[in-house]
């Protein structure tokens, strides 16, 4: 895989930074949910780097540092010069006693508690700890992580932004930027609107927005991913399956927006499936493709915790899907009208 099979995040950043257009998301590796074991998750790693995966996302939430460590076992068997690597700050981990363990979706995890900071010091800390942790010196992107209400409520949101903009946080990721340290800045949230709300106070390279782009949500469109596409602001589309519903359609246990899927989800991914049926094309197929019909979106992550399940991804990216089910789908309203679609002609990774 050379340079011209991967998308520049924008047109603007000093230090191109180059996306593969199916990434790798680290959330799985941090053992989210389930325990994987060291040589799994290392087995996995290869299986994306052999697919031609080369853009890698982890965050020191994802499993309180496991994913990053785990990272920087298969980041000293990778080709320094192809890798795209992206991490996050806000969350400082911090040692403590057992019964201080932030207790997250993760598990058999370092024992450290989490404290949010996004002031300058927060970030600079959060950013030597993650390089630390990767054991590199090289972090193509920088990612404010979950400074939005989703995660802290309206006021604690409106705080983030204080420490970000009046206690130097955004003075911190410009510096990085500026030394070279890192190549581009932005935020990975699960809410747009903050997205839009950070644009409206500053400069950012690009986003990680998880599941707010999906065939089960596209209010994005109204006005965040045509500024996007205005300001020359690359996305990167995380949770293209909704917490597991539009890869598994509307099965017992499905979750979205990791939680048990209501029954008003469960009955728009039924319809979703009966379409995706007809066309005799698998759902995940669909699901995973549609985010990058539009011009904002570079690289789509989902997860994976197997090497079976990095393939599998590979291959419903190549999967054909006829222009005939995107019609069906807008005909029914089940996506909107105004979304982009891809040609019939499949991605590659």
């Amino acid at each position: 895989m050379t340079r011209k099979d991967t998308v520049p995040l924008n047109g603007r950043t000093p230090s191109p930074v180059h996306l593969s257009r199916l990434g790798f998301g680290g959330a799985p590796l941090g053992n989210l949910y389930r325990k994987i074991e060291e040589r799994a998750a290392q087995e996995t790693l290869d299986a994306a780097w052999a697919a031609g995966i080369r853009y890698f996302d982890t965050a020191p939430q994802y499993g309180l540092g496991r994913s990053e460590m785990r990272m920087a076992e298969a980041l000293r068997r990778f080709d320094p010069d192809q890798v795209t690597l992206s991490t996050k700050v806000g969350r400082l981990l911090i040692d403590c006693a057992p019964e201080e363990v932030t207790p997250e979706a993760f598990v058999d995890v370092p024992q450290k508690r989490i404290v949010f900071d996004y002031t300058h010091d927060g970030i600079m800390r959060s950013f030597e700890d993650s390089i630390a942790r990767l054991g590199t010196d090289r972090i193509d992107m920088l990612f404010l992580h979950d400074l939005d209400a989703g995660t802290h409520g309206q006021a604690g949101e409106d705080e983030n932004l204080r420490q970000l903009f009046s206690e130097g946080g955004y003075r911190a990721l410009t510096d990085l930027r500026d030394a070279g340290r890192i190549s581009a800045i932005g935020a990975g949230v699960n809410a747009w609107q903050i997205c839009e709300r950070l644009l409206g106070e500053a400069e950012f390279d690009g986003f990680l927005l998880a599941g707010r782009y999906t065939l089960l949500e596209q209010t994005a469109l109204d006005s965040f991913l045509p500024l996007c596409e205005r300001r020359d602001v690359g996305i990167i589309l995380g949770g293209p399956y909704n917490s597991g519903i539009l890869a598994i359609g509307a099965a017992p246990g499905a979750r979205y927006d990791y939680a048990p899927a209501p029954e008003a989800v469960l009955e728009r991914v039924r319809r979703i499936e009966t379409v995706c049926t007809a066309h005799a094309t698998p759902l995940i197929a669909v699901a995973l493709q549609f985010p990058l019909a539009h011009a904002a979106v570079r690289s789509v992550i989902p997860g994976a915790s197997s090497a079976d399940e990095v393939r599998r991804n590979v291959e419903i990216l190549q999967t054909p899907v006829p222009p005939a089910l995107w019609s069906d789908l807008k005909g029914e309203g089940l996506i909107r009208a105004d979304a982009p679609v891809p040609e019939e002609t499949p991605h590659a990774a």
